[in-house]
């Protein structure tokens, strides 16, 4: 590592205004992307500005049919917390797959979102609920957040302060984990929402998305079987030493089959 300068601000408006009267800033969440990346001299910005302290970027609260969870809150609070089992089961229950207990306790989902990582969990939740992201700014459709390899909406300094999650009808999360790391080779999130059903991937490609085909199969017959055989080509998913884009291909089908069956 290097030198930088360390702030950790106890308001919102105070990491804001540090973002800005640095040169190149980094905020960190729980830090399980930054640390590894600052070790690795990846990234080497001037200042290291912390959000730990802010305290309204913190909790769950439950209402309006939603469930809305700061961005500072950690998968392990997610994954505990009654008020979340009650109103999305499928929500914590996809916390609680995140990492280890370590990065359960330090990871957020606010950093998890805005990281990016096409293997991240949190995503296919976002975009499966048609979640909205606030933010310090302004409020973007889960839809429009993710945009791209490590890549999303936010603008330079804007900070993502909460996600709101609409209550589905029901949901099922189900995924093929790396056996070390616990990332989703890939992870399938279907949710029978107010607006019909909505299939999320991720893990499979650059980026999450949705499987329309899936969709409209399931919004006719919300059946285990009527997924199966609807193939997602495998031309721009991932392929690494994990999985090749055919095998990911075929998960997709298998963890979305299961994903049903687990709401029937």
């Amino acid at each position: 590592m290097y030198a930088f300068e360390y702030q950790r601000p106890a308001s919102l408006a105070d990491a804001i205004k540090l973002h800005g009267a640095s040169e190149d800033a980094s905020f960190i969440a729980g830090g399980q992307t930054l640390i590894p990346t600052l070790k690795q001299r990846l990234r080497r910005p001037t200042a290291v500005i912390d959000l730990g302290a802010i305290a309204e970027l913190k909790g769950i609260t439950v209402g309006n049919n939603a469930v809305t969870i700061g961005a500072m809150t950690c998968h392990a609070d997610v994954a505990s917390s009654a008020d979340v089992k009650r109103a999305i089961p499928a929500l914590a229950d996809l916390a609680a797959g995140i990492g280890d207990p370590q990065v359960r306790n330090c990871g957020t989902i606010g950093g998890s979102i805005v990281n990016n990582d096409p293997a991240a969990d949190y995503p296919a939740a976002v975009v499966a609920f048609g979640a909205t992201v606030h933010t310090s700014k302004r409020t973007i459709a889960g839809d429009d957040f993710f945009t791209g390899l490590f890549e999303t909406a936010l603008q330079p300094g804007e900070v993502v302060t909460k996600v709101s999650f609409s209550v589905p009808k029901r949901a099922a999360y189900m995924k093929f984990r790396n056996p070390a790391s616990r990332y989703a080779i890939v992870g399938v999130m279907v949710a029978e929402t107010a607006s019909g059903v909505r299939v999320a991937v991720t893990g499979a490609g650059p980026c999450v998305f949705r499987v329309t085909a899936m969709e409209e199969a399931l919004a006719k017959s919300f059946v285990p079987s009527a997924v199966k055989g609807i193939a997602v080509p495998p031309g721009d998913l991932n392929g690494d030493i994990h999985a090749t884009p055919e095998y990911r291909a075929h998960l997709i089908g298998v963890m979305a089959e299961r994903a049903v069956a687990a709401m029937s």
